[in-house]
């Protein structure tokens, strides 16, 4: 199957006034790296400051979890952020959430800006089941971005981890067979989508993630060192783990490597960042993270520290000598991304969405035996060429993936959508 990137073109997004995002699970204004944040929330807030600049209208709908927080937030101009009383107002794990949509859709129905959109945007499946039925009722496009697949976590499950339910995989399947367009965050994410969901490549768009290169770039920042001796005091290589501390995303796996490089490299040290995430509590908290790197002999080069904000984010990636992705599942890859932008090597798991993110920057790592992520990590150590030429291709790499060239495809698939065509991504022909 043949798939091409969603073309930019200068009459894209001609006729979009106005764009509904839905992110019903969690808000694009928490922080990263705890309960359910993570690259998704980074993903729609980025796109959403971005369109706005360009005088697109921006209203973000996620559930009111917190009873101090405003209905509206006005996040930048043209940029609104509503918060939907659906279910308690409180946070709930995610599996809850699904019990709450029809009492979202009747809000949302009820909302002063109900029907104003020119085009609904759900991220994630929860609010997909949501878009599919605002967007009927008002009459406009639904746009689908997944970020995650519960049949890929399926198929990639850590040990003793919890399946996704039915409900998913069947809500899933469903909105993909009822959207206008899926946008896939990669190639191996439109092939998976073709074969497994069955979708025509008229349907799909291959429009990947971007990074903030303002803000992750590997020109030193004067408070770097600063900010990483505060999280990560001592000497010695530095590695560095970031993103939700559930087993998904690999932290223990992150630990066992850096028992691994030990034996090579003695004084090598692991900061790991972020919170508890879904099947993470009582399993890779931090807690649990500590007594593992004890058990293993390394409990004084690992540290634990809370997730931290973008700016402290970039300036531990410059700060680190190598940052693992060991994830047993990604769509897409942020972090991979972001580290690459700053000019430190990735060692990642070679998984779909990774795949794609991570190219001459980093070492991919075929399946999660710490030894075999420990050996990459380690010629990144001893190596300095090895390391400088890694960091100077991520660079390159991520010099191309801006979220201004998101949002450029973005725009353009809005924009065919409301003049009723579409690109076919397996032959290129339009419609």
């Amino acid at each position: 199957m043949k798939v091409r990137t969603a073309p930019a073109r200068a009459d894209a997004g001609r006729g979009v006034r106005r764009v509904a995002l839905l992110s019903v699970h969690t808000s694009p204004l928490d922080q990263p790296g705890t309960g359910d944040g993570g690259g998704l929330n980074v993903s729609v807030l980025e796109i959403a400051t971005r369109m706005a600049r360009r005088g697109i209208a921006v209203d973000v709908f996620t559930r009111a979890t917190d009873p101090a927080a405003p209905p509206t937030t006005e996040v930048a101009p043209g940029l609104v952020v509503h918060r939907i009383v659906a279910g308690p107002v409180a946070p709930l794990p995610k599996g809850q959430v699904a019990n709450h949509l029809c009492a979202f859709v009747l809000a949302l129905q009820r909302h002063p800006t109900a029907g104003t959109a020119d085009v609904v945007h759900a991220h994630y499946w929860l609010s997909g089941w949501v878009g599919r039925r605002v967007a009927e009722r008002w009459g406009v496009p639904f746009v689908q971005t997944f970020h995650t697949f519960g049949l890929l976590k399926n198929a990639n499950l850590a040990p003793g981890d919890v399946p996704e339910s039915p409900l998913r995989l069947a809500a899933e399947q469903r909105i993909a067979a009822s959207a206008d367009r899926v946008l896939a965050l990669t190639c191996g994410e439109a092939r998976l989508l073709h074969r497994r969901f069955g979708m025509s490549g008229a349907r799909i768009s291959v429009v990947p993630a971007g990074v903030d290169l303002d803000r992750f770039r590997p020109d030193p920042a004067p408070d770097d060192a600063a900010v990483v001796g505060r999280l990560a005091p001592g000497d010695g290589p530095l590695l560095l783990f970031v993103g939700r501390l559930q087993p998904l995303k690999g932290p223990d796996v992150a630990v066992r490597t850096l028992a691994a490089v030990r034996r090579a490299v003695p004084d090598a040290r692991l900061l790991v960042v972020g919170g508890t995430s879904g099947s993470g509590a009582g399993r890779t908290g931090p807690e649990e993270l500590r007594a593992l790197a004890a058990e293993l002999g390394v409990a004084d080069g690992v540290t634990v520290a809370d997730a931290q904000p973008q700016s402290v984010v970039a300036a531990l990636y410059r700060g680190a000598d190598v940052v693992l992705v060991p994830s047993r599942s990604e769509t897409f890859g942020l972090v991979a991304l972001e580290a690459q932008a700053c000019g430190t090597p990735v060692v990642a798991a070679r998984v779909t969405g990774l795949e794609s993110v991570v190219g001459d920057g980093g070492t991919l790592v075929a399946g999660h035996d710490p030894e075999d992520h420990a050996a990459a990590v380690v010629r990144y150590l001893r190596d300095p060429e090895a390391r400088g030429v890694a960091a100077a291709a991520g660079v390159r790499h991520a010099v191309l993936s801006s979220w201004e060239h998101t949002v450029d495809r973005l725009v353009a698939v809005y924009g065919d959508l409301r003049r009723g065509t579409a690109v076919d991504e397996l032959t290129g022909i339009a419609s």
